[in-house]
């Protein structure tokens, strides 16, 4: 009766829902950056360093594929990184939200998706602050297109969208699966290598393409590469695909957190 009561209980406006993200957000941040000169502008720490050292190793042989250009290779897993840094970061930390929060829900009525979503909020601000000023120039300078800067936010939004469904099914999921993060290390690690992070996708037998194109994360990449490399109006699917894996995605973990939450404060 306990769980029913604080879920009855825990219903804000969507105002109050938005300031308590927002709290949570901030609060996050400012833990994880306390003490640090950088900031959040060590988001991008990851994906610069991983770009030179790709760029060292596979620069060579992977440049045809970018028109013989090993700075062009270099810009294709430059955006590749940043999407699966930021899918990867955000979906680990939203996995343990809601069991590190345990104590705090069964003090106060919260409706328990704040902390998954509050999760994804703080990378969006990363985000948003650190690799997407880089992306809009990168597409800039490649594209020459503001209209293909602005279509980035296509894909992006996709992205988030993407993130926020695995955040609440994993936030959930850990409650009753404990072994959960070691079986998800697996998962992202697939995801990366089933990704054309730091090969060309064309690169792919064609045997594996249809096995590849289950993974949401890759649609996002080439996506974002095709609007952000690619010096033409980007077609209408690199726009729309991402919006509707994202939605989908969505739909499903929001789905799955809502099957599972009735139960999560009586195992917190």
């Amino acid at each position: 009766m306990l769980s029913i009561s604080q879920e009855t209980l825990a219903i804000p406006s969507r105002r109050h829902y938005a300031a308590i993200v927002a709290m949570l957000a901030a609060r996050s941040l400012k833990i994880r950056y306390r003490g640090s000169a950088l900031g959040v502008f060590w988001s991008l720490s990851n994906p610069l360093l991983m770009t030179g050292v790709y760029a060292a190793i596979f620069g060579t042989a992977f440049a045809s594929a970018y028109g013989g250009s090993v700075g062009a290779y270099a810009l294709a897993v430059f955006t590749a990184l940043a999407v699966l840094a930021f899918f990867a970061g955000t979906t680990s930390q939203a996995l343990s939200s809601i069991v590190g929060n345990g104590g705090l829900l069964n003090k106060i009525a919260l409706p328990m998706s704040v902390f998954p979503v509050s999760v994804v909020a703080a990378n969006v601000f990363q985000l948003l602050v650190g690799s997407v000023p880089l992306l809009v120039i990168v597409t800039l300078v490649r594209t020459h297109s503001i209209v293909n800067a602005v279509a980035l936010v296509f894909p992006l939004a996709g992205l988030v969208l993407i993130s926020l469904g695995f955040a609440l099914a994993l936030s959930a999921l850990y409650v009753y699966f404990r072994d959960l993060p070691y079986l998800y290390e697996v998962v992202t690690f697939i995801l990366y290598m089933t990704s054309p992070v730091f090969y060309p996708a064309s690169v792919v037998p064609p045997s594996v393409r249809g096995y590849i194109a289950l993974n949401p994360i890759a649609n996002i990449v080439e996506s974002v590469r095709t609007v952000a490399l690619t010096a033409q109006p980007p077609p209408l699917h690199a726009l729309l695909d991402p919006l509707l894996t994202g939605v989908v995605t969505l739909a499903a973990g929001a789905l799955l957190f809502a099957l599972l939450r009735a139960d999560i404060l009586d195992l917190l």
